[in-house]
């Protein structure tokens, strides 16, 4: 299938490499990002396939649907990738949103306006979308493996689709939509996504200063050690594995970024300490985590869904204890293949995502709540709880759940050992609404206990309510 007459789908999906590649590990790393070239629209070579027309629908836009050179994979071979630009009809778009997470029949269709995009068009924010995809989902799995061989061979990120390729094309997107001068004027970028989609824009956002507000769902925020190539915590978890007899363990438990390599790259040949020379690099530059001071400055919004149960966000206790700042919302028993598993109590009515955008365009909508403190005491094989907001933040609701004895993080029980349908409880708030309390009965024989609680917020905009929720930072507490 072709986008046009000169742009094949054979190349779409290259990831964009330098005709000389990068300095082995450790030898005078170039930055992962280029962002002078990112940003540059002269080298963008615009191929039009389908030009600036107006849309009728619930709102009247203007569209484009086009295809932007990323850039030159080898002598001769540009990587292009599509693009469509969404912009109300009678103005420019100030600022847009930007997703990845869309297909090429869908892509190359007019986009149908409904629901939160529909208010943000009302109000003069455009849509951006692009594709960021997986190689075996357009029918390019030798090509993926093919880049996949390169990157276990030499180590070198830029050969990584999660480390460099799909950053890259978000972050050329931003450019391509700002280059259209006559359609779409400088204001907030907000990306948000799934999975590929929110791991993403978590290292675009880092990099480009363009991008304002990032909400993602199960993909990981933070650098735990596991991710980090610590010896020693792999060397517990695989010990640990071994005990509960694991012998295959899942492909993303462990991943530093994304499905694990660490296998592939020791039979390629490479030192572990290797590995961690990689991982450590590419931290400043993938893990939102590590970049918390300058994002605040920035004035960026985050708002995370890694999911209680997933396999890409396999680290919730170090990063609720070591990220309690960032803000993040916990489904019980929610992650990637987790549907049938979700708990009976969790919330049905999660709008997160609308309110995060409509807050995050229109200063006329109510703030989310911040990410709450949680204090704890244990006496009598009784915990007590209590969760803290801000002074001038107000909760709705307090719900906690907690599970005994959870498996450790990365490893196959982390995600086998989900959260009792009994193992739940509300929280009782004082009169303020910003401090919620519980006590919960210890299991007399449990080593540890995990607990997370929810908080409810609701947003108004245009007369219509929007339901939000916030987690405390998910705890796990040591009993013996």
């Amino acid at each position: 299938m072709k986008l046009s007459q000169t742009c094949s789908m054979k190349y779409l999906w290259l990831l964009l490499i330098s005709t000389i590649s990068l300095p082995v590990l450790g030898i005078n790393r170039q930055p992962l990002f280029n962002m002078q070239e990112i940003m540059d629209a002269s080298t963008l070579d615009v191929e039009v396939i389908q030009d600036w027309h107006r849309v009728e629908g619930s709102v009247d836009t203007r569209q484009k649907f086009m295809t932007i050179r990323v850039g030159e994979l080898w002598r001769g071979q540009d990587l292009r990738i599509p693009v469509r630009l969404v912009v109300p009809a009678d103005r420019k778009a100030k600022g847009f949103h930007l997703t990845g997470g869309n297909q090429l029949k869908q892509i190359r269709e007019d986009r149908i306006i409904r629901g939160t995009d529909q208010l943000l068009l009302e109000g003069g924010v455009g849509l951006v979308q692009t594709l960021v995809q997986n190689f075996s989902s357009i029918e390019q799995a030798e090509l993926g493996k093919h880049m996949n061989d390169r990157f276990i061979e030499t180590l070198n990120p830029h050969y990584s689709v999660q480390y460099w390729g799909w950053p890259a094309i978000i972050m050329r997107s931003v450019t391509a939509a700002y280059a259209e001068t006559d359609y779409v004027e400088e204001g907030k970028v907000a990306v948000s996504g799934g999975s590929k989609n929110g791991a993403s824009p978590s290292v675009a956002i880092i990099a480009d200063k363009r991008i304002t507000a990032l909400h993602a769902s199960v993909s990981p925020p933070w650098e735990s050690p596991l991710r980090l190539c610590d010896r020693t915590a792999w060397d517990d978890l695989l010990a640990y594995n071994k005990k509960d007899g694991v012998t295959k363990q899942h492909q993303f438990l462990g991943g530093a970024f994304g499905p694990r390599y660490n296998e592939a790259a020791l039979n390629a040949g490479h030192k572990w300490d290797n590995l961690r020379e990689l991982a450590l690099d590419m931290a400043d530059y993938v893990f939102v985590s590590k970049n918390l001071a300058h994002l605040k400055e920035r004035g960026v919004d985050l708002l995370f869904h890694p999911g209680t149960h997933d396999f890409v966000a396999f680290d919730l206790a170090w990063g609720g204890k070591a990220y309690p700042q960032i803000p993040t919302y916990l489904s019980a028993n929610s992650g990637h293949g987790q549907n049938k598993n979700r708990h009976p109590m969790g919330e049905t009515d999660v709008q997160n995502l609308a309110a995060f955008l409509l807050n995050h365009f229109f200063d006329e909508v109510d703030d989310l709540l911040e990410p709450p403190e949680l204090e704890y005491s244990v006496s009598n094989q009784i915990l007590s709880v209590t969760v803290k907001f801000s002074d001038n933040m107000q909760a709705e609701s307090g719900r906690i759940w907690w599970l005994f004895d959870r498996g450790p993080d990365g490893s196959e029980a982390y995600l086998r050992d989900l959260i009792p349908d009994n193992q739940w409880s509300e929280m009782n708030p004082d009169l303020s609404g910003n401090i919620w309390s519980v006590e919960i009965s210890l299991d007399t024989a449990a080593s540890h206990i995990d607990i997370f609680s929810n908080h409810r917020k609701t947003l108004r905009f245009m007369g219509k309510e929007y339901i939000t929720y916030i987690s405390s930072p998910y705890t796990r507490i040591f009993l013996k």
